[in-house]
């Protein structure tokens, strides 16, 4: 009792306290306001650094927005590009760029060029007209926009085909959507057919400006455009502003060109040099360095040249100015050639060893081991009976000869055969060789089981008649509305054995945590492309490389800013024409490549399908896909993105309203980069906008498992042991697939415990008791793999 009453104190305040803490008290009055004196010197000398650090961060901050102002004004940058595009189809644009190009050339009549330097406003502008309807021309000069313009008409009101907003039609809404993936530069809108009293215009303009503010950033500005002292006072505000591109656009140089020719080549016969003539944007270019010609492919260049600028921002006024008319007739300043040392090789595809895939070879020890017992086994005498042949002696194993050796025959009434010669594959090799059957009708039937590629390919005949066409969609668009009801189902074939069937499927018990090694069973496209040990890292090597090559300023780049003449090499004569007609609409783009990008690899995006297109996009799907300045056509395989397991489950369809993994071969692309991806349609027409995203990754190890469930019915039930019928059809399929687990779906686990008759019934057990409406079910799963493409790039397809 005592014990429990005793008292207890408070633990000493300084146990944790240092020694000079608890030896303060001992110091006079002088020492101590020394210390506190010294510790506020240390404060207000941190206070004072870290003052120091933001101002400089201000001061480099200011330093780079005046010298980024200064680049896009002065006489050195590239012109300005700004697109106009229509929101409906009833908006003149044709009208407005006219205007707009007079404004700035002080030009009352006369034909004026798209590209117009003014120094009134003392800065260059191109204007684009985006053609209503054609999806591609918008998507290719929204990527070189460095303002995108819209233009909205008060009479679209009235359309039938307006959208709830009224000034944006079907059309219009669409492009605004792959805009804004593709990532927004500046943006304006431009109100047009405003009524002319002062009163009614301000009320229609407010009205209009309520209605489509929600459809564009905060910072967009809205600006009458009906007369010119209108347009003269949005181009004094557009001279102060501040323009932002998107980040991937700025990551690599590129020509939006003004010129497209080709020329012959005689020593290549079905090739041409394409001739692309511009002024180059963003960065400088290496002649050495790979460019990109956006839906034709990667080439290599053979030469630049640096003309003289056919638009100076100070124009002096001479008698023999030019004309619009020979504005491309310029002079060439400088040429540039490449070295053929350094020049970036054109590689596509990996070299092919077809003996790469049969076995490993040997080691060095394997080898030294293998010659040893060589002549160990040259060494050793055989003994055979007088008159036999190799053939004879193929059959008699080493016992025999030692017991005939043994027995005591002279070695006179035998002959001496060298184990190694006479080699024959005899019975006793086709013996060892032998396996089971039904395995071996598994690996017979192994180009007959591409059951993935022959049902997630459409028909690929090109003589389809138009009855053929539909039904096919109708098989698609029940295989899809099956698929989202009954995902990974399958039901067992009853003329093919399932062992057969299914050859290729595995059991896991774990689809989290089991093991699947990344290169067991590869396919023979895997020694086709490249990867990297460390994919971060080369990139930032890349990118590194790259930078200093601009800071430099090698003899072999040409600076931003030039008026040049690329000439690229090696281009197919029905491409270059092709182009050359695209041309009329819009703008080629040609993109400078960095190292390895032209190689091909795994490429993996995070895709959704898009709310306008109904259809379903089935998995191996041949599709287009424009990744930054880059297109290219592609047949890829959807899987869902699992965080917490190395193995992804495949999807046979991209369903709507979430995001998926999509994995394809394809040229590598350093992230980040936009995604738009394209599906072509019946006939000729234009392709429509199927899906959009971003690239995530290139990783030709991501796993990508197709998942299978076999189902079975409950015959008879007793508490926690079942019959089950259908889920196979004879007894040596269940014996098969007797180590695979399964479970029901009301959450019973269990395993095959032996079959039953003789028409694929199974006797199986339960954790619990199962319901006699309940289904039992087998998840068998194989990797999947994208389909490599029939041709990479969709230029003759367009």
């Amino acid at each position: 009792m005592g014990g429990s009453r005793a008292q207890l104190n408070k633990p000493h305040k300084s146990r944790f306290s240092t020694k000079s803490s608890r030896n303060l008290h001992k110091t006079s009055h002088k020492d101590k306001s020394r210390i506190a004196k010294s510790e506020r010197n240390v404060a207000k000398g941190a206070r004072a650094a870290r003052l120091q650090r933001n101002k400089m961060l201000r001061e480099q901050k200011k330093a780079a927005l005046l010298k980024e102002k200064r680049a896009s004004s002065s006489s050195k940058s590239a012109p300005l590009v700004i697109v106009l595009f229509g929101l409906s189809e009833s908006v003149n644009v044709d009208s407005l760029a006219e205007d707009l190009l007079r404004v700035l050339s002080n030009e009352g009549n006369g034909d004026v060029s798209s590209t117009v330097a003014s120094s009134e406003y003392k800065m260059r502008i191109s204007v684009l007209k985006a053609p209503h309807g054609d999806l591609l021309s918008c998507m290719e000069m929204a990527k070189v926009a460095d303002l995108i313009a819209f233009v909205a008409s008060t009479n679209s009101l009235y359309e039938e085909n307006a959208s709830d907003f009224g000034y944006i039609d079907s059309f219009g809404s669409q492009c605004l959507s792959v805009f804004r993936q593709l990532g927004l530069p500046n943006t304006v809108v431009f109100i047009r057919d405003l009524p002319s009293d002062l009163k009614g215009k301000n009320e229609l303009k407010k009205m209009s400006i309520s209605n489509l503010a929600g459809e564009f950033p905060e910072d967009c500005k809205f600006y009458p455009a009906d007369t010119k002292d209108e347009l003269h006072k949005f181009l004094w505000l557009f001279k102060e502003q501040r323009l932002t591109v998107p980040h991937w656009r700025n990551q690599r140089p590129y020509l939006m060109s003004q010129k497209v020719d080709v020329v012959a080549d005689d020593s290549n016969s079905g090739r041409c040099t394409l001739l692309l003539t511009g002024y180059l944007r963003a960065h400088s270019l290496s002649v050495n360095q790979l460019v990109h010609v956006s839906g034709a492919g990667d080439f290599q260049l053979q030469k630049i040249e640096i003309l003289k600028d056919p638009y100076p921002l100070k124009l002096r006024k001479e008698p023999d100015a030019m004309d619009s008319d020979d504005v491309f007739d310029v002079e060439v300043v400088r040429s540039v050639d490449p070295d053929s040392l350094r020049q970036e090789p054109l590689v596509f595809e990996n070299d092919l060893d077809p003996l790469a895939g049969e076995q490993t070879w040997p080691t060095e020890a394997e080898m030294a081991e293998a010659d040893r017992n060589q002549k160990q086994k040259r060494q050793k005498k055989r003994i055979l009976p007088r008159g036999t042949s190799e053939y004879q002696a193929a059959w008699i194993v080493d016992d025999t000869d030692d017991e005939g050796s043994d027995s005591g025959s002279d070695a006179d009434d035998g002959m001496v055969l060298d184990e190694t010669e006479g080699y024959f594959r005899g019975p006793k090799e086709i013996n060892n060789s032998d396996v089971d059957e039904d395995y071996q009708a598994s690996l017979d039937d192994r180009d007959a089981n591409e059951e993935t590629d022959a049902d997630s390919v459409m028909m690929e005949d090109e003589n389809l008649t138009r009855e053929q066409i539909k039904e096919e969609i109708k098989k698609i668009k029940a295989a899809h509305a099956e698929d989202e009801e009954f995902p990974d189902e399958v039901d067992t074939p009853l003329d093919i054995p399932a062992r057969k069937r299914f050859a290729k499927y595995r059991g896991l018990k774990s689809f989290r945590t089991s093991s699947w090694d990344p290169k067991e069973s590869l396919p023979p496209e895997y020694a086709r492309i490249f990867a990297f040990d460390n994919f971060a890292k080369t990139q930032k090597h890349v990118f590194a490389k790259f930078l200093d090559m601009e800071q430099e300023n090698r003899d072999e780049c040409v600076l931003s800013g030039q008026y040049v003449r690329l000439h690229i090499k090696d281009v197919p004569i029905p491409v270059a024409s092709k182009l050359c007609l695209l041309a009329k609409t819009a703008p080629v783009i040609a993109s400078g490549l960095f190292q390895h990008e032209s190689k091909m690899s795994v490429l993996h995006f995070s895709v959704k399908k898009h709310d306008t297109y109904d259809a379903p996009i089935k998995a191996k799907e041949e599709l287009i896909f424009h990744v930054g300045f880059r297109q290219f056509v592609a047949r890829p395989i959807f899987s869902t993105d699992d965080m917490n397991s190395d193995k992804h489950k495949m999807e046979r369809f991209l369903h709507a309203g979430r995001f998926s993994v999509a994995s394809i071969y394809a040229p590598i692309s350093f992230p980040p980069l936009p995604l738009i991806v394209l599906k072509s349609t019946e006939g000729n027409a234009a392709p429509v906008i199927a899906a959009f995203g971003s690239l995530r990754s290139i990783d030709p190890d991501r796993i990508t498992l197709k998942k299978i469930v076999l189902t079975g019915y409950p015959q008879r039930v007793s508490k926690l042991k079942a019959s089950v019928r259908y889920m196979f059809h004879s007894p040596e399929d269940v014996r098969w697939f007797k180590p695979v687990e399964v479970y029901t779906k009301c959450g019973r686990h269990g395993r095959i415990k032996e079959p039953l008759g003789t028409h694929g019934a199974m006797k199986c057990t339960f954790n619990g008791v199962l319901q006699q409406h309940d289904t039992v079910c087998m998840s068998l799963f194989k990797r999947a793999y994208p389909k490599w493409p029939e041709h990479r790039f969709p230029i003759l397809d367009t």
